[in-house]
């Protein structure tokens, strides 16, 4: 594993961990393809399905490489964005809100989607963070198998920890497919989660926020 990756490692311990082992990262992604392939194309013979029809032949090989390229790319610390700061030079010190940001996950106790949206707010200090960063973090630790409420606090704390500071609020509305397609089989239902710390553990700074968001 390079410096950069052990760098990322570390800083995702320090936050909200995800439950991944040690040699998580020791296999190339190219063999996680192969090897996923393989066991994936047992589960549908398994099932029954005819792999040499035409439109199943490359499926297996299709979700693996969806899995460990896309959906779940945010389980790798090589594929952590790189964060752009850059000096209040303005002055702001006033709450900075990036709300309705798109969320796709997967929930880690069925492998169903999570679809919703997140609403991101701090306090401006002596740093900003670019816009689409704020997407980008958000975007890194939903592609992972995930709980709602530990995806919301590895935001907050990622960001937290990116611009140095305590005042960081982050909200999460989300529909859950393990909820609307299978069990109770309820689709009428949303999950909202929420991180708070600094200045929006305040009464009048929170409502602010979530006045803000609609909320």
């Amino acid at each position: 594993m390079d410096n950069k990756s052990k760098n990322n490692v570390i800083e995702l311990n320090s936050t909200i961990q995800s439950p991944t082992v040690p040699n998580a990262f020791d296999m190339t992604d190219e063999d996680k393809i192969a090897k996923i392939a393989k066991h994936f194309r047992a589960i549908m013979e398994t099932l029954g399905l005819d792999l040499s029809d035409d439109s199943l032949k490359e499926t297996p090989k299709r979700v693996a490489k969806m899995y460990v390229s896309e959906i779940f790319s945010g389980l790798n610390p090589k594929n952590k964005p790189e964060v752009t700061l850059f000096k209040n030079n303005y002055g702001y010190n006033q709450m900075l809100v990036e709300k309705n940001i798109s969320v796709y996950s997967m929930c880690e106790h069925h492998f169903v989607p999570i679809i919703g949206r997140a609403h991101v707010a701090y306090m401006a200090n002596g740093k900003v963070i670019g816009l689409s960063k704020i997407h980008r973090i958000v975007k890194y630790f939903s592609q992972r198998p995930q709980v709602q409420e530990r995806l919301t606090r590895q935001i907050m704390e990622n960001l937290k920890q990116t611009l140095n500071i305590d005042d960081v609020a982050v909200v999460i509305d989300a529909r859950h497919m393990c909820v609307e397609c299978r069990g109770v089989e309820d689709v009428t239902s949303n999950t909202i989660t929420s991180a708070i710390s600094g200045q929006f553990q305040k009464d009048s700074t929170r409502s602010e926020f979530m006045r803000f968001i609609g909320m």
